[in-house]
């Protein structure tokens, strides 16, 4: 008897998922509830489990868009009795021929006859583990690959980063899953779909990976101690399934902390929303994971070598990160009425605000007292008095928010990337630094997730640390607003009737004309002004 598997309705607006990553392969003998694969929708990252026991016939692969109901897969479930009549009789006979493979030590030269693996080890797919691109995010559909921190044949440890990869919003890095030798199949620069086929790990025993599996008969009892009952289950162990990578990423949580309750050890969705993050964890991880990046990214630097007088080209193939900036700047510009309106402000009552209680702030705080404290608050005042500069289009209604998530832009190595300080209208100048400070540092270690870069409702972008004195910035969208700093240069103004030499900056608010009139826009950035130029309006509300 075969149970027709098929796509579970995942929420109510989802009406199609993509096949994530096969956890499990075509042939192998699968329990109820096994996790067989990761679903991913437009919103979120679900996992499929087995409805029955049995032997697993996969109908989708990795990447196929079905519609909710679609068969993705069968079990037969009277395969679950038969399986050992039919795979223990090749089993047997492989456990033998791996007996010699503890006599000729060469593990790399004994290992290439990996197709008798499978059958010897139906759990386990043999001594190959395959390296997959994993789900990284709702949208993500593809990754390039931006260095390799190891090189093909290296001996590799379990976690160990193996590369960089790099998405239109993120980048990341891709942990060994088994220790071994590593194969890499995909180049750095190469895009791959994710599912893709990154890099395999050959196992041996010298790593301590093959032993459950030359002989899952015998050795099974003590493997299930710890894992599960195969060498299978001991890869599972702790590792998240795509939903709970995501959590615990964003929660910025070591895997290896969390207990999974899964099947075979793995950690689940609810096992990441439980977890709590250990104070004596983080830093153990930093140390693998720091070293890599950095060995790998001066790389290009010494390339532009040419002699004097040279007419050479080089030519470089645009980064997915780039690509997507590309494309939504395009799109802004073609898709919005987007004007800009100016102004000045004269930074000086901020100026000596700071210079009076930065030392102070501090000694407090631990950390120091910036611009963008005093922007970020002139921003979320302002924009409690004009909504439609917090709103957004969707079709042919707009959406207001009566919250400030305020989206920062920072420049990096990689390109500009914008995290979003959530419900910046409740925190102090405090906070508000130190959350600057947080996401910044992780986007300059190329540490932002997804989730730390979307959601936005205004943006701000400081130009002026690079020197610029006047900009029309882009809008973000689907935001409907921007907020340009600049430089601060000393200026002859007229104050009082007197001509006086003060420090001002130049402001810009583009803005899209469809949602927000001139007079919103004039009037929200002359608000902003005034808030800066007389701070104690923050205390009285005013």
């Amino acid at each position: 008897m075969a149970v027709d598997m098929k796509i579970p309705a995942v929420g109510e607006s989802i009406t199609e998922v993509t096949v994530g990553t096969w956890y499990k392969k075509e042939g192998d003998h699968v329990k109820m509830d096994d996790v067989l694969c990761g679903l991913d929708s437009d919103k979120a990252t679900f996992e499929l489990t087995a409805e029955a026991d049995g032997v697993l016939h996969i109908l989708a692969q990795e990447g196929d868009v079905l519609p909710i109901g679609a068969s993705i897969c069968s079990i037969d479930t009277d395969g679950s009795g038969s399986t050992g009549s039919a795979t223990p009789a090749p089993a047997a006979e492989p456990a033998p021929a791996e007996a010699p493979k503890a006599d000729p030590q060469p593990a790399p030269a004994s290992e290439a006859p990996k197709a008798d693996a499978p059958a010897a080890a139906p759990a386990t797919g043999g001594n190959v583990i395959d390296m997959k691109v994993p789900a990284v995010g709702e949208s993500v559909t593809e990754v390039t690959i931006a260095s390799w921190s190891k090189k093909d044949g290296d001996q590799v440890a379990l976690d160990e980063v193996l590369c960089e990869l790099e998405s239109d919003k993120a980048t990341f890095e891709l942990p060994a899953e088994a220790a071994g030798i590593l194969r890499i199949v995909a180049q750095a620069g190469e895009t791959l779909p994710i599912g893709g086929l990154i890099a395999k790990i050959e196992t041996s025993s010298a790593a301590g990976q093959a032993a459950p599996s030359p002989a899952p008969s015998a050795p099974a009892p003590a493997a299930a101690s710890a894992n599960g009952s195969n060498g299978q289950e001991s890869y599972a162990a702790n590792h998240p399934s795509p939903a709970a990578a995501k959590i615990l990423a964003e929660k910025g949580i070591d895997a290896k902390q969390v207990a999974g309750t899964g099947v075979e050890g793995r950690i689940t969705k609810e096992d990441a929303m439980k977890a709590a993050p250990s104070p004596a964890q983080p830093a153990a991880q930093p140390a693998p994971s720091t070293p890599a990046p950095a060995a790998k990214a001066p790389a290009p630097s010494p390339q532009p070598a040419a002699a004097p007088g040279s007419r050479n080209q080089r030519r470089e193939k645009m980064t997915s990160l780039r690509r997507t900036i590309a494309r939504r700047l395009v799109a802004v510009k073609n898709e919005t009425a987007m004007l800009t309106t100016f102004n000045e402000v004269d930074m000086k009552p901020i100026m000596d605000l700071r210079n009076k209680y930065k030392d102070k702030f501090k000694e407090k705080h631990g950390v120091g007292l910036g611009f963008m404290s005093f922007f970020t608050k002139a921003v979320c005042a302002a924009l409690k008095d004009f909504p439609a500069v917090n709103a957004q289009i969707d079709g042919d209604q707009i959406v207001y928010n009566d919250f400030c998530d305020v989206s920062i832009a920072v420049s990096t190595d990689r390109g500009l990337v914008v995290p979003v300080i959530r419900n910046a209208e409740q925190l102090s100048f405090a906070q508000i630094e130190k959350e600057i400070g947080r996401l910044a540092g992780l986007a300059r270690d190329n540490k932002l997730t997804i989730e730390q870069m979307t959601g936005g409702t205004f943006t701000i972008t400081n130009g002026g640390t690079f020197g610029s004195m006047l900009s029309t910035p882009i809008i973000n969208a689907p935001q409907s607003a921007i907020l340009g700093m600049h430089n601060i240069v000393e200026r002859a103004v007229v104050v009082n009737g007197e001509i006086v030499v003060r420090p001002i900056m130049y402001v810009a608010l583009s803005y899209d004309h469809r949602i927000i009139d001139g007079k919103e826009s004039v009037s929200f950035l002359v608000r902003v002004k005034q808030i800066l130029e007389d701070p104690s309006r923050l205390l009285l509300d005013m």
